[in-house]
């Protein structure tokens, strides 16, 4: 909503109080009464571990959601972006993933959303698929307020070393969105920050900005035991981005300057 507004563009943030997206007639009541040119799909069911116990609600939302926002837009020629995730691949080799490399989800969450992404494809021709991968921005919990605040109890913490991909700023990929929707250019794409590390290289990272002294032990996926099983390999190539004219996003590390900026 920030980028929309600093664009000029007439635009409505939606929260869950303002209609359920698991609820067909109010999606299509809240859209339609609208009747927006573009619809931002960012809303999912993202608790990963959780997701394997609560299939159903998970399902609910990132699948028969998704199908009745894209629906709505359908029946008034609206544009849809639909935000995804690395998790629709399963993370094997080393080589980036490319946008139209077979999908195949190793958990519950990327199955989720890898329908999701099919559902918009099925449904409409005027949409915007953009994966995404370890995001982090001002709301919400994500991975840098998780490393503050255990450092503020801990000497020493145990982070994964072998899962490799891109930190990502909410900020930064905002600006890619906004471009986006402006163009007719749809399609499938990968909207991650430059560079790639493991969640111990961006830990240690972190604590280096801020100054922070704490013991980070690198520990292998294998000894992190977690509900879901997490892709190794999470980097993602960017060749749809260059093809259409859009800007890459800012260098990681570069992107966690201007967040830990922005928190302080």
């Amino acid at each position: 909503m920030k980028r929309l507004n600093e664009l000029g563009i007439e635009a409505i943030g939606v929260c869950r109080n303002d209609f359920d997206i698991t609820n067909k007639k109010q999606t299509q009541e809240y859209i339609l009464k609208n009747n927006p040119d573009i619809v931002v799909h960012c809303a999912a069911y993202t608790a990963v571990d959780k997701a394997e116990d609560e299939k159903e609600k998970c399902y609910a939302i990132n699948v028969e959601g998704t199908r009745n926002i894209a629906e709505a837009c359908k029946k008034i020629d609206a544009k849809m972006v639909y935000i995804s995730t690395d998790y629709v691949f399963d993370g094997q080799g080393i080589e980036p993933q490319l946008e139209n490399k077979i999908t195949n989800p190793i958990n519950y969450y990327g199955f989720s959303k890898e329908r999701g992404e099919q559902i918009v494809r099925d449904i409409l021709r005027k949409h915007f698929i953009v994966r995404t991968s370890w995001v982090y921005g001002k709301n919400g919990t994500n991975f840098v307020k998780t490393m503050l605040r255990l450092a503020e109890t801990k000497d020493e913490i145990n982070v994964v070393n072998d899962q490799v991909g891109a930190p990502t700023y909410t900020k930064d990929l905002a600006v890619l969105v906004c471009d986006m929707i402006q163009t007719t250019k749809y399609g499938t794409y990968h909207g991650v920050n430059e560079g790639y590390c493991s969640w111990y290289d961006f830990a240690l990272a972190i604590f280096k900005k801020v100054g922070i002294d704490i013991k980070v032990n690198p520990v292998s996926t294998s000894e992190y035991v977690t509900k879901a099983k997490r892709p190794l390999n999470s980097r993602l190539y960017k060749a749809n981005l260059d093809k259409n004219g859009f800007k890459r996003l800012p260098e990681w590390r570069d992107a966690l300057d201007r967040y830990l900026e922005e928190l302080q």
